[in-house]
């Protein structure tokens, strides 16, 4: 958005705002379904014609909305929390934390869990898993621009939904117990890392992954985020 333009709002945010907040309002009921489409474009009184443009899948376009809405509301309170005292495990666990605090409604998750589980979609909600674990290491300052790019994001991105999948079973006071597996979650990845840098530094075992570490090196991150899956970078 360009400078010096005030309070503007695109005005087609607005309207997908409007349009989403009106599905919340049927979600629960009926799911991401074309029911609630139906029902989202009836409430908001967003033309249809208009509210197909801007969300060309109807239903399953919303729940990516809502998706990427709770991503946004995470970063917002990464930004104004103060976590430069915290272990850097910590400050991981405490983004995956307020993502899901940020969460009004976990019937609305549960639902977009169910439609992402289907086959003609698990691509779209693998990028989304996917989309939030890059959200989470771009904030916390992440600058690997190797395959560690990839190798973080991969291994957030099953701490996430594992996690995820516990919350919503989590019937604890104030989901005490699925803070306890998160933490349990990525203990097992420091465990995991810990070890593989034990690996590497063994002169007996370091021979073998001679082959693995050379491809590894060559592995470049996006330099675009729509740059997947990355570059390979040749030899001299």
């Amino acid at each position: 958005m360009a400078e010096n333009q005030g309070n503007f709002t695109d005005p087609s945010t607005e309207i997908q705002e409007k349009l989403l907040d009106a599905a919340l309002m049927h979600v629960a009921f009926d799911g991401w379904t074309p029911a609630t489409w139906d029902a989202s474009v009836a409430d908001s009184g967003v033309d249809s014609t208009l509210a197909e443009a801007l969300f060309p899948r109807r239903a399953v376009d919303l729940a990516v909305a809502y998706h990427k809405r709770g991503n946004a509301m995470m970063l917002a309170s990464l930004k104004e929390a103060d976590l430069g005292s915290l272990r850097f495990r910590d400050r991981v666990a405490a983004a995956v934390r307020y993502r899901l605090e940020a969460v009004e409604d976990k019937e609305a998750v549960r639902r977009g869990a169910t439609l992402f589980a289907l086959p003609q979609h698990a691509a779209e909600g693998a990028k989304l898993i996917w989309g939030t674990a890059d959200a989470i290491w771009t904030a916390l300052g992440d600058t690997s621009e190797d395959a560690n790019w990839y190798t973080k994001r991969a291994t957030l991105s099953g701490v996430y939904s594992s996690t995820v999948l516990f919350w919503l079973g989590d019937d604890s006071p104030e989901h005490q117990a699925s803070w306890a597996f998160l933490d349990r979650r990525i203990d097992n990845v420091m465990q995991f890392e810990s070890l593989k840098a034990q690996v590497n530094k063994n002169p007996l075992l370091k021979p073998l992954l001679a082959g693995p570490n050379w491809v590894m090196s060559h592995i470049r991150a996006p330099e675009r985020r729509e740059d997947l899956p990355g570059r390979w970078r040749p030899s001299a």
